[in-house]
């Protein structure tokens, strides 16, 4: 068995995502704090963790922050009272839903420090987790999976969602096994296949948990990897195919837009994968794992691929300057690629705020 990576950073980060030292640090004013601030402030929609559309996941997030930046014990009660609602609320759903909206849950009730503020209900939020990331979901077909088993099995936009929650869940319980697990995983959909492989195949089978991830369509359509024998998740440094640059291409996404050619046929799925895949890095920084560094910096190289389509065709929206994962990769690498203040996304948000250069 392969160990899992080292956790290299000399002292990791406090918390899930942001500690309480640079939470404090932020500012209350500025545009950035004011939509954060709006969203708190505003309506919530009902909870429903089963609808993959839902943004009650991400407003609640909106909450626990502005309580615990300004420590108004009104906005933690109703932060807590989010996350305990949210419980239970999965059934009925598919593990592409849970992924998306669980991980802002989890963060919430870390950035509020849940367990201090009511030891009961975080109690019953905790035992929920431990069982969550194992119950299956979806149809009787393809969709019939738990979120551990999307995450090892899926190495698109579903893998990443599942991923950045299951290692939510793994870092808030503490579970030192599932984040060495989790660590692996990702090491090698980012390309190291020593630490995970993948295998061209059904994505599901009779296991829950998978052995590999599983790259190909319905038509195992593999034309957009640089070695459809060895695939891999990120495309390696360098790659090219008829000429073209595929460096950092995330080819199961790809793949959703139609087999390779040049230009390629427009897809959002290699941006709503990183969605989930930064998230999941950004969890795994927190817990002391160099992530950004690793595969020459494939989550760089990923975002970088997606911004020079955009530049080459401009028809076509590959870089949406709205997605919030792109300011963590400005804030950990020290890019500039544009970004804008929207505010929220498919399973996080707000890091205009949290993650805005300083």
């Amino acid at each position: 068995m392969t160990p899992p990576p080292d956790r290299t950073l000399p002292e990791p980060a406090e918390g899930i995502w942001i500690s309480p030292s640079e939470l404090m640090r932020l500012p209350t004013s500025g545009p950035a704090w004011e939509q954060l601030k709006a969203a708190a402030d505003g309506p919530m929609e009902p909870r429903d963790i089963a609808d993959q559309d839902s943004n009650h996941d991400v407003k609640t997030l909106a909450v626990a922050l502005v309580a615990a930046r300004t420590g108004d014990p009104d906005y933690r009660e109703r932060a807590a009272d989010a996350i305990a609602g949210a419980v239970g609320t999965e059934e009925g759903g598919r593990t592409l839903a849970l992924g998306r909206n669980l991980l802002s849950y989890v963060i919430a009730a870390d950035v509020i420090d849940f367990r201090a503020h009511d030891p009961a209900r975080e109690a019953e939020f905790r035992a929920w987790l431990r069982k969550v990331r194992h119950e299956p979901l979806g149809s009787e077909t393809v969709d019939d999976q738990t979120l551990i088993g999307t995450h090892e099995r899926s190495p698109s936009n579903w893998g990443g969602m599942a991923g950045a929650s299951r290692a939510a869940i793994a870092a808030y319980l503490r579970d030192e096994a599932e984040l060495d697990r989790v660590a692996k995983v990702m090491k090698g959909w980012l390309g190291d296949r020593t630490a995970y492989p993948g295998t061209p195949g059904p994505l599901f089978g009779p296991d829950d948990v998978g052995r590999s991830f599983r790259f190909g369509g319905s038509e195992d359509d593999l034309s957009w990897h640089a070695d459809p024998l060895r695939p891999r998740g990120v495309n390696p440094k360098g790659a090219s195919k008829e000429g073209h640059s595929i460096d950092g291409a995330l080819p199961d996404d790809m793949r959703r837009g139609g087999e390779f050619t040049w230009p390629p046929e427009y897809t959002q799925y290699p941006r709503e994968a990183l969605s989930g895949y930064v998230a999941l890095a950004e969890i795994l920084y927190h817990q002391g794992y160099d992530v950004y560094e690793w595969e020459d910096k494939a989550l760089l190289r990923a975002c970088r691929f997606l911004y020079e389509l955009e530049e080459k065709f401009p028809e076509e929206e590959w870089w949406e300057l709205g997605v919030p994962a792109y300011w963590i990769v400005n804030f950990r690498y020290g890019t500039s690629f544009p970004v804008a203040g929207d505010g929220f996304g498919r399973n996080f948000g707000w890091t205009d705020w949290t993650h805005a250069p300083r």
